[in-house]
């Protein structure tokens, strides 16, 4: 499984994980999408909002798809905060 930023056809920008590709979709678990906030800063929010919590993942077909990349590394550790159960500290050198 690989966290994942996905641009959406929609405009959208949703950091995944993807648990599956197949020929014409990929299986996206804990989707959240890129919000602007106050400050030129960037927040998160839900996703699908009204997707069952029971559901494992969401399948999204490809030809909504316009590219598929690595998160930058603040965005991912973010991401990794919001969904880990294990709080990580920020690195920190030790002098």
């Amino acid at each position: 499984m690989t966290i994942k930023l996905i641009r959406m056809s929609s405009g959208e920008d949703v950091i995944a994980t993807v648990i599956d590709e197949v020929d014409d979709a990929i299986k996206l678990k804990n989707a959240i999408c890129v919000v602007p906030a106050a400050n030129n800063q960037l927040g998160f929010a839900p996703w699908s909002p009204v997707l069952d919590p029971d559901e494992e993942y969401v399948e999204v077909f490809k030809n909504f798809i316009v590219y598929v990349s690595k998160p930058a590394p603040q965005v991912l550790e973010q991401y990794n905060n919001i969904f880990s159960r294990v709080i990580v500290p920020e690195k920190k050198i030790i002098v």
